[in-house]
């Protein structure tokens, strides 16, 4: 693996979906910054799967790379091989961060038997969001990276725990924040508003929260009524996606479509809106969410927050994080003008910290100090061939029943060697193949959102 010590500081992102496409690039740009004169060069690579971003979500998006392309694993593996970067981003989903470490401790491990530089690059990796479900299964996934990075001081307590509870290494751990928050702090507008600066309240919605139609029915009928019950205000329902493209997590059943059978249809005043979640919070004044990570940057920024209670308070939703914050909130209590108030420790813990301290006493622009740290301190281990292996904690001595599967999924072998038949990073695409791999891709889709439902409601009957 060849030796990379120029200037500026070189950065590859891989990535899985836009959301952590975004998580990626911007956590990058927070942890690297100043340690080179130079700043940065990002490179941005997407991993091709049924979440590929397309080139609208990627504009909407808004963070850019001075290279971005789509690559499999294999083929992402070999270019870290031929072009070493210096730190390395992984934005993906647990298994798929499982394999990419193991691909990189085999390239890293060939270079030092074939005598080429020992030196390889800081991998850091981590959250785009919110972590409420399979947080043992998705944390010893990520195990082995340089830094796995925990979004408050809640959560770094948390995946320590984990680690030193089976026995692994926890020094990987290291507390930041979500990256995307900021934008203005919100300034309650005198009533009555003016007609062209209404009283904005925005419905995010999430791709597979809730999962049934029966429930994602009842929160678009009660949005409905909220709107014909305030007349004088503007109410939003702000979409991930459009049909046919994904996000992080699967849509089975879009608003957009459930909206053409909704009795009565859509009042006048609500909307259906797309765009960067910071540019609609511009003009927010009440957030309503079921367990969306805009709920965090819209606390941040102190708009008035709240988190549905109407389907429960249930693992299942995710909206079980936000116990304790003072913003659980029902349909009922705000068609009633109710406005949470959010516990101001709870903010701390999150680190959502606007306009004040947040864990630690520590503000949001210093969540990072730690983080750009430790990346300085293992750039310069990794300049001295200092650096020790990836050593993950799933190995096939501690997990060869679950281990393998995982790794064949990326097409690459127990060792991280590449299974016969892997896609080739040689040459790129030809037409053809990329026709078939947008048709599959395409009827992936359509059956998850069209297919999958109908077999379900069948399989109910």
């Amino acid at each position: 693996m060849p030796a990379s010590n120029r200037n500026p500081l070189r950065v590859a992102v891989l990535a899985d979906s836009d959301t952590r496409w975004k998580w990626g690039a911007l956590t990058a740009d927070r942890i690297v910054t100043g340690n080179r004169t130079d700043g940065h060069r990002l490179s941005g690579f997407l991993l091709r799967g049924r979440a590929t971003p397309t080139p609208r979500q990627l504009e909407e998006v808004g963070v850019r790379a001075d290279s971005l392309r789509e690559v499999t694993a294999v083929e992402f593996l070999s270019e870290m091989e031929r072009d070493t970067p210096d730190v390395i981003v992984l934005a993906l989903v647990g298994g798929a961060v499982q394999a990419m470490l193991h691909g990189l401790a085999r390239v890293t491990a060939d270079a030092r038997l074939t005598g080429a530089s020992a030196k390889r690059p800081v991998v850091v990796t981590g959250y785009v969001g919110v972590v409420y479900e399979k947080l043992a299964d998705g944390l010893l996934l990520r195990h082995g990276a340089d830094i796995v990075l925990a979004n408050s001081r809640q959560d770094a307590e948390r995946f320590r725990a984990v680690y030193e509870g089976v026995g692994a290494d926890a020094s990987s751990v290291t507390e930041a924040a979500l990256p995307f928050l900021g934008g203005a702090p919100y300034v309650k507008k005198n009533q009555p508003r003016a007609e062209n600066d209404p009283y904005t309240v925005v419905f995010a919605a999430q791709p597979s929260v809730p999962e049934t139609a029966a429930h994602r029915t009842y929160l678009l009928r009660r949005l409905a009524e909220h709107a014909r019950l305030h007349p004088d205000r503007e109410v939003l329902l702000k979409l991930r996606s459009k049909p046919g493209e994904h996000t992080t997590h699967i849509e089975e059943l879009p608003y957009q479509k459930l909206t053409q059978r909704l009795d009565g249809g859509l009042p006048d005043n609500l909307r259906l809106v797309y765009g960067h979640m910071g540019e609609v919070l511009d003009r927010t004044d009440l957030l309503v969410t079921v367990s969306s990570t805009a709920a965090l940057e819209s606390l941040h920024r102190r708009i008035p927050t709240a988190i549905l209670t109407d389907l429960g308070v249930r693992e299942a939703l995710g909206n079980h994080h936000f116990t304790g914050s003072g913003c659980l909130a029902s349909f009922d209590q705000l068609d009633a003008g109710h406005l949470p108030e959010p516990d101001e420790r709870w903010l701390s813990r999150q680190g959502v910290a606007a306009g004040g301290a947040s864990s630690g006493g520590r503000t949001y622009e210093q969540a990072f100090d730690t983080a750009r740290q430790r990346v300085g301190d293992l750039l310069a281990e990794a300049a001295d061939g200092r650096l020790a292996p990836i050593a993950p904690y799933y190995s096939l001595t501690t997990a060869r029943g679950y281990l393998p599967g995982i790794l064949a999924r990326h097409h690459l072998g127990p060792d991280g060697t590449p299974l016969p038949g892997a896609p080739s990073a040689e040459r790129d695409p030809g037409p053809v193949r990329q026709i078939v791999r947008r048709a599959a891709r395409g009827a992936y889709r359509h059956g998850v959102q069209r297919v999958a439902p109908v077999i379900r409601r069948m399989g109910e009957l």
